[in-house]
C-alpha cells in the first residue's frame, strides 16, 4: 500500500507526528512517501499537490498533517482529498459515512480507542460512556463509534455544568479535550475505564494527557497512560486505513 503524507511548515509536535508515522510505515512493509512543503506554501500550492496525488495510481492514501499554518483554510483542504483516500477519515463523505452507520474510513484515534477496548475485554454494550471533547477529529466520531457499539453516550464540554459529576457517572471516560491533567482522580467512578486521548507539553518539557494519571489511576479499573496509551494506536489504525483504502482500489 502506498501512503503520502503531507507537511506543511516546521511545527514541532507535527515533526515528531510524522516521523513516527514514517517509521512505522517502513516497518509494516508500506511504501511511505513524505512531501514537506514550506510554511510560506500557499493555499493553491498545497490544493495543486493533493490534486496530483488524487490521480497517483501509486498512492493509496493520503494524510495531510494539521494544523497547517494560518492562511490555509484546513476544511478547504481536506475537502480536496479523494474521499477514497482519506485515511484520516475527516472528509465530509467519511464523516456523513460514519454517521449514518456506514463506516468506511474512520478517524484514526477513535478507531484506535475502540481496539483499545476491545483488547482489553471492555464491552461498550450496555455501558455508560462519557466522551470529554466535542472536535471532528476525536470527540464527534468517538460519540459515534460508541453509540453503534450500544454505549449510553454523553458528550460532554467546556460549557458543561458540574462536569466533575458527570464524568463519575461514566463506567467509560475518554478524555479529549487537550488540558493538561483536568480530570482529576476524584471525577472517576471506581473501577471505570479510562482512556487520556490528549497530550499536553509541560513547562518543563515534559508530556502529560487530559487526565490526572497518578490520582485516576488509583480509582479507575482500567487506564491508558501518556505517552505510550493510545498515540500507538492511532498509528497503527493509520496503517490499517491505509490497508483498507489500497483494497477497496483494487
Amino acid at each position: 500500500p502506498g501512503l503520502a503524507v503531507v507537511l506543511v511548515g516546521e511545527d514541532p509536535a507535527s515533526q515528531v507526528y510524522v516521523r513516527n508515522k514514517e517509521r512505522a510505515a517502513k516497518a509494516a512493509g508500506f511504501a511511505s512517501e513524505t512531501i514537506r512543503l514550506p510554511a510560506s506554501a500557499s493555499q493553491a500550492e498545497l490544493l495543486a499537490l493533493i490534486a496530483r496525488l488524487n490521480h497517483d495510481p501509486a498512492v493509496d492514501g493520503i494524510l495531510v498533517q494539521l494544523p497547517l499554518p494560518a492562511g490555509i483554510d484546513p476544511q478547504a483542504v481536506i475537502r480536496a482529498i479523494d474521499p477514497a483516500k482519506d485515511v484520516d477519515g475527516f472528509h465530509p463523505d467519511n464523516v456523513a459515512a460514519l454517521a449514518l452507520g456506514t463506516p468506511f474510513l474512520v478517524p484514526c484515534t477513535p478507531r484506535g480507542v475502540m481496539k483499545l477496548l476491545a483488547a482489553a475485554g471492555i464491552a461498550p454494550r450496555g455501558a455508560r460512556a462519557l466522551v470529554l471533547g466535542r472536535s471532528n477529529i476525536v470527540g464527534r466520531p468517538m460519540a459515534a463509534l460508541l453509540l453503534a457499539a450500544d454505549a449510553t453516550v454523553t458528550i460532554a464540554h467546556s460549557r458543561t455544568r458540574d462536569l466533575a459529576a458527570e464524568c463519575r457517572r461514566a463506567e467509560i471516560l475518554i478524555a479529549a479535550v487537550g488540558r493538561a491533567e483536568m480530570v482529576k482522580g476524584d471525577w472517576v467512578s471506581p473501577g471505570a475505564t479510562v482512556i487520556d486521548v490528549g497530550i499536553n507539553r509541560t513547562a518543563a518539557g515534559g508530556l502529560v494527557g487530559d487526565v490526572a494519571y497518578a490520582e485516576a489511576a488509583a480509582v479507575a479499573g482500567a487506564i491508558t497512560p501518556v505517552p505510550g496509551g493510545v498515540g500507538p494506536m492511532t498509528i497503527a489504525c493509520l496503517l490499517e486505513n491505509t490497508l483498507i483504502a489500497a483494497a477497496a482500489r483494487r
